[in-house]
């Protein structure tokens, strides 16, 4: 098979798709139709639609009852995958995706650069220590996502369901039952067994009424912006405007950055499925980690899928950085309102003749806010009342009304 070979002197941006399952709102009502959205790029971001029979399983749990998707609920609008279905009784429900293996050929320099920049820190550390640097790679890859999300006000036990994917994460408590500044615990699993030992990154995106508990003593902030994205832990703030230029700010160096790409470019690896463009003619950018480059991507093929050296760097490694225990457990603190996910990639070597690697990606979403009341999650709008003076004032109008009615009479 013949490996593709990267030109590093070219201006690449470095891209791979990492898949969520998001909703625009996670509290839902019962018997209502609703509509989840597939991503396959950036959280932010999807840069291509999955074809269906690429989806070895589509699953809804509600109330106890695992339902099989129909792909006739499936449609696709510009690059994103949509998921149309109604909701039952009230509960707390789970929808997974896990898709069939692809698999592609990097070079040596593609395939370091997409480890540093994907955050998979231990096969870089193991190839490095094991002088496998200059080796070339054929990574075998498949996605495995879940989302949560809640409907009515009763609570079921759907969350902890097992849905047998390759990879997987567990959470050990109710996300719809925590508020934020809780800790939010998981476990991770791989082909059913605890995963130890493995780097798992959680972020959020905070919503419009954003109401934080940051990591150090005491802290606590409320903002109203609808796209801010503050993890204590990096101590960075974003914020985001998809319809004008995106600004982005990190107060940590007290700069703010703008950004206008109206160059295109477009990258093809002529290998079948694995193809990817980039058009930079639009001023919506992105910024992921710590560093300072942003990107913009626009990609219609379906399953695409590349790990492309860079030049401008991109990560999706932003966000708090967690370690499975031997238990294959670890704790997120959900320091903000907003809709949190996790996000893994379990990447292996192999002996196989022509496979050397296997990855399995994961993510889970749901949604967090900070509680009002004994039982309340959401910010639900909040009717005006008539202030007192109407009725006294509208009493008085009525009294002299009949007054002088009964006056006529007489």
């Amino acid at each position: 098979m013949k490996k593709i070979v990267l030109p590093l002197l070219a201006l690449v941006l470095f891209s791979s798709h990492i898949m969520y399952l998001k909703l625009d709102s996670y509290f839902l009502k019962p018997n209502k139709s609703a509509t989840i959205q597939l991503f396959n790029g950036t959280f932010d971001k999807s840069e291509n639609v999955i074809d269906r029979d690429r989806m070895l399983d589509v699953s809804l749990l509600n109330n106890g009852k695992r339902i099989k998707v129909d792909e006739s609920q499936w449609s696709e609008k510009d690059s994103i995958t949509f998921l149309n279905f109604r909701t039952g009784e009230p509960g707390t429900y789970v929808v997974g995706v896990s898709t069939a293996p692809r698999s592609i050929e990097m070079d040596a320099e593609a395939f370091n650069t997409y480890l540093e920049h994907e955050g998979i820190q231990d096969m870089l550390t193991w190839r490095r220590d094991n002088d496998a640097l200059e080796n070339d790679a054929n990574e075998r890859y498949s996605k495995h996502v879940k989302t949560i999300f809640q409907v009515g006000d009763k609570r079921t036990d759907d969350w902890q369901k097992e849905l047998g994917y390759p990879i997987e994460f567990i959470p050990l408590d109710n996300p719809y039952e925590l508020n934020t500044g809780d800790d939010f615990k998981f476990k991770l699993l791989f082909k059913g067994k605890p995963l130890a030992n493995q780097l798992v990154y959680a972020n959020y995106k905070g919503n419009s009424e954003e109401h934080s508990h940051g990591m150090g003593e005491n802290a606590h902030s409320h903002t109203s912006n609808p796209e801010a994205n503050t993890p204590e832990n990096n101590e960075t703030n974003h914020s985001h405007d998809h319809n004008k230029e995106e600004v982005h700010s990190h107060e940590k160096k007290q700069e703010k950055h703008s950004h206008d790409h109206k160059k295109k470019e477009s990258h093809s690896h002529g290998k079948g499925e694995e193809t990817h463009s980039h058009d930079h003619n639009t001023k919506e950018n992105h910024s992921h980690g710590t560093t300072q480059e942003t990107h913009s991507h626009d990609s219609k093929e379906e399953n695409a899928h590349s790990h492309d050296p860079e030049v401008s760097g991109h990560t999706h490694t932003s966000g708090q950085q967690l370690r499975t225990d031997s238990q294959g457990m670890a704790t997120a603190k959900l320091t903000a309102d907003g809709i949190w996910y996790l996000q893994t990639i379990h990447l292996e070597n192999l002996e196989e003749e022509e496979i050397t690697h296997e990855s399995n990606w994961s993510t889970l979403t749901f949604e967090v806010s900070h509680a009002h009341g004994a039982d309340t999650h959401t910010h639900a709008p909040v009717e005006e009342e008539i202030p007192s003076y109407v009725y006294w004032v509208g009493s008085l109008f009525l009294v002299a009304i009949l007054f002088f009615w009964f006056n006529r009479k007489q």
